[in-house]
């Protein structure tokens, strides 16, 4: 920190829309050109950028912009509103056991058997089933779902719309089907005539510190547990198959797909639009670029790409290849024409006499 640090804020903005009460946020080049005409009297900037602070009272420099930022922000969150106790409208069976300083909100309901810890709030339309646990300090937005005796750590955040604990999408033909058909012999040579399902009778474990964006799914095991390590995030409309196990501190952002009982390692990548077929292994700390479908293990600490995925200098080389392929052509065509006049020209001087 350098400057007065007597300086009182009450939140925190970009240099642009800055009052005098708020710590203006300049990480980048554009925020450090507004700082200077800013009516803010506190600034946080990267270290190296210190003489932006000249116009400032006082100011903290950082190392690492986003992380000092999370920090930051955290000091200033809103976090929804929650009327304490039990909401009028809610339903709470009376065999379910509520933790001190719970907050039921309106039109929830909590099955027979679930227990929620203390300091847990469940906001508006959510619905806990029977048996299920959730741990202390937890936050449940607007029409999360869990499922009957799925488990959820503490300290856990799930956005609106989530569903842990719904049954897997698993069945069964009598006979082989088209898909063995596939596998077998490259093609269609049989029909799905009958559809078995195939009951889910595991559960969800999420560990704790976990953090689950809207509309994800994650589903129950068939006969064990789906897992989620600790301090995993995953992002929006991410869906996890029955059976997956996916490690600690995984990063999941959205549109990710993960087939059944595939296996996460620690701190594994997913950027956004993965697809993981089914029964693959990714080691721990692998990354998996944006978009990429993958059909085969990956080792821990390697990145892939593509789709096919493969290892991510491969997957560069193909890209510089195709980029190439409008210069290869134009050069394969005037080495054509080249050929063809030198044809011409042979052709010519054989009919002289």
């Amino acid at each position: 920190m350098i400057g007065d640090g007597s300086v009182a804020v009450d939140g925190v903005a970009h240099p642009a829309s800055a009052t005098a009460s708020d710590l203006a946020l300049a990480f980048d080049d554009d925020a450090l050109g507004a700082l200077a005409s800013s009516k803010a009297r506190a600034a946080v900037v990267v270290v190296g950028q210190e003489e932006a602070l000249a116009t400032c009272a006082g100011g903290l420099i950082v190392e690492r912009p986003r992380y000092a930022m999370a920090r930051l922000l955290r000091l200033f969150a809103r976090h929804p509103h929650a009327e304490p106790g039990i909401h009028p409208t809610a339903v709470v069976d009376a065999g379910a056991w509520l933790g001190d300083n719970v907050a039921i909100g309106p039109l929830v309901y909590v099955g027979p058997g679930a227990t929620i810890g203390a300091g847990t709030i469940i906001l508006s339309h959510a619905s806990i089933g029977a048996n299920a646990s959730i741990g202390s300090e937890c936050l449940m937005h607007p029409g999360v779902r869990i499922g009957e005796r799925v488990i959820v750590g503490d300290r856990c955040i799930v956005h609106p719309n989530a569903c842990i604990g719904a049954d897997g999408f698993s069945f069964a033909t009598p006979e082989a089907g088209s898909i063995e058909s596939v596998r077998e012999s490259g093609e269609i040579t049989a029909q799905n005539v009958e559809i078995a399902r195939i009951d889910s009778l595991g559960t969800v474990i999420v560990g704790s510190d976990v953090e689950i964006g809207a509309s994800s799914t994650i589903d129950r095991s068939t006969l064990g547990a789906t897992r989620i390590g600790d301090g995993t995030k995953i992002d929006n409309l991410v869906q996890i198959a029955h059976n997956c196990v996916v490690g600690t501190k995984c990063l999941i952002a959205g549109h990710v797909g993960l087939s059944g009982s595939v296996r996460l390692g620690d701190r594994v990548v997913l950027a956004g639009g993965v697809g993981i077929a089914d029964h693959l292994t990714i080691g721990d700390d692998a990354i998996v670029m944006a978009g990429s479908g993958v059909g085969r293990h990956v080792p821990a600490r390697s990145v892939v790409g593509g789709y096919p995925a493969v290892p991510r200098d491969q997957i560069l080389e193909q890209l510089l290849y195709i980029a190439r392929l409008k210069r290869m052509f134009r050069d394969l065509s005037d080495a054509k024409n080249r050929l063809a006049a030198i044809e011409r020209q042979v052709a010519q001087d054989s009919t002289k006499p």
